[in-house]
């Protein structure tokens, strides 16, 4: 088994607890702070690491509801469309799937009426956007 490199070690810590310090990261990964510091503007940099995510409980989450969203896209309006479902504030996520449906988006709202409005005033008027299919999420198991 060849030796982990320290970039390895130090992203390892970072995808277990992206809320670690420096200093934790340091210690978990064997290294300097200043290091941990030089590889993760570095990784910041190459576009290795693009963000900082939170595991969030949607239940526990009282103030906002969670929905996942397939969306069915007219081809012709592709780019434009997710160009602009990407610069909603209500859409936390966008992904292309391989599913039943184009695009997937993670959608985040007060609660289950306004999740609706975003889905009907926003996402299907989005020029191109054809359907859209709702998962309401609930309890988080995992």
């Amino acid at each position: 088994m060849g030796t982990v490199s320290t970039e390895e070690r130090i992203l390892s810590v970072l995808e277990e607890d992206a809320q670690a310090s420096c200093g934790e990261i340091a210690e978990r990964a064997d290294v300097s702070k200043p290091t941990v510091r030089k590889y993760i503007d570095k990784l910041e940099e190459e576009g290795v690491i693009v963000g900082y995510s939170a595991d969030v409980d949607p239940k526990k989450l009282s103030t906002q509801s969670i929905a996942m969203v397939g969306m069915d896209v007219d081809s012709g309006k592709y780019v434009s469309a997710t160009r602009e479902l990407k610069s909603l504030d209500e859409v936390e996520a966008l992904y292309t799937s391989s599913g039943d449906h184009m695009l997937m988006a993670e959608v985040r709202a007060a609660d289950g009426d306004e999740l609706g409005d975003v889905i009907n005033d926003e996402l299907l008027a989005v020029d191109g956007v054809t359907a859209a299919h709702p998962s309401f999420l609930q309890e988080r198991l995992k």
